[in-house]
């Protein structure tokens, strides 16, 4: 799951770490709470933006008109605990790599601020309330909600055997788009499964560039990624994965039937790629952060073009 930078500072600075100290987990939280807000990435919200977003388009597309703004609260929740739920899984399946590298040393479970047992205890309770979250929904919902888990559950072992883990990630973080619409129509239909591809090739674009933040440790610790397969090549390949996120996107649109206002917004959107296949230094960890971190703004995009439809076709 995504973290914070290698800084390049000295081990034992506070910046060398991507555990963020005054938050609003620090100031609010009671201290015995904050490891579990930072083992969930409560403090760090982006990756559950990425999550929740093809849910909500998906949603929106199928009633673009009049969304269940229900089912798109529960998304929204459902969205912050299997994010939570995730990284909880990723930590406990990565401590010995985090523990090998100062920049996630300081993390809960190999600072030792949450034990191993506190840590399965507390995804179990995660992966619980959202059950009770999948259960509003309809049976197919479910089932196919029940089927994700398979996608969660392996995705952090891929880095260990494969250059393409992001596009792993791109198939669990974009299940919401199949999700939205089963739970909106119960049934799956063609708009959902472009939106989903669409969204494989868009996790690859943003996870890319994150991923280099992290190559110099990767490749002292043995994990792979697309950054270390890519190299001195990504800039091609972005462009490639942003032409089929873009592609994708127009076939669901056109298949949900759209009117102008949702191309409008895919127009602003591949601006948003343009811009950074051709800005983003990916040897500045910084500079790669705040081009993985701009997508959330990406999402809001598609999803005003696609709630704005009805109204401006």
């Amino acid at each position: 799951m995504p973290s914070q930078p290698h800084t390049g500072q000295p081990a034992g600075s506070p910046n060398f770490t991507d555990i963020r100290r005054g938050n609003w987990v620090d100031r609010f939280l009671p201290s015995p709470l904050a490891p579990y807000a930072r083992l969930a990435r409560l403090d760090r919200p982006i990756g559950t933006w990425l999550l929740l977003f093809p849910g909500w388009w998906s949603l929106a597309m199928a009633s673009p008109a009049k969304p269940d703004l229900w089912l798109m609260a529960l998304f929204a929740v459902g969205a912050l605990l299997m994010r939570g739920a995730g990284c909880t899984f990723n930590d406990i399946v990565d401590r010995e790599f985090d523990g090998r590298v100062a920049r996630t040393a300081t993390r809960p479970i190999p600072s030792g601020a949450v034990s191993v047992r506190a840590a399965a205890i507390f995804l179990g309770l995660q992966l619980l309330l959202a059950l009770i979250i999948l259960l509003q929904m309809n049976g197919f919902t479910i089932a196919l909600g029940a089927g994700s888990l398979a996608l969660v559950a392996t995705y952090p072992f891929m880095k260990r055997i494969t250059y393409w883990p992001q596009a792993f990630l791109g198939l669990t973080f974009n299940w919401g788009a199949l999700l939205g619409w089963a739970a909106a129509t119960g049934r799956l239909e063609a708009p959902a499964f472009l939106l989903y591809t669409g969204g494989i090739a868009w996790t690859l674009f943003y996870d890319t560039i994150y991923a280099h933040q992290d190559k110099e440790d990767d490749a002292l610790i043995g994990v792979k990624s697309t950054a270390l397969r890519l190299g001195a090549s990504t800039r091609p390949w972005l462009i490639l994965f942003a032409v089929v996120a873009l592609g994708f996107w127009i076939a669901a649109f056109a298949a949900a039937g759209l009117g102008w206002a949702a191309y409008l917004a895919l127009a602003a959107a591949a601006l948003l790629y343009a811009y950074q296949i051709r800005t983003t230094r990916f040897d500045d960890p910084a500079d790669c952060l705040a081009k993985f971190n701009a997508h959330r703004w990406l999402g809001w995009m598609l999803l005003a073009g696609i709630l704005l439809s009805p109204w401006l076709s």
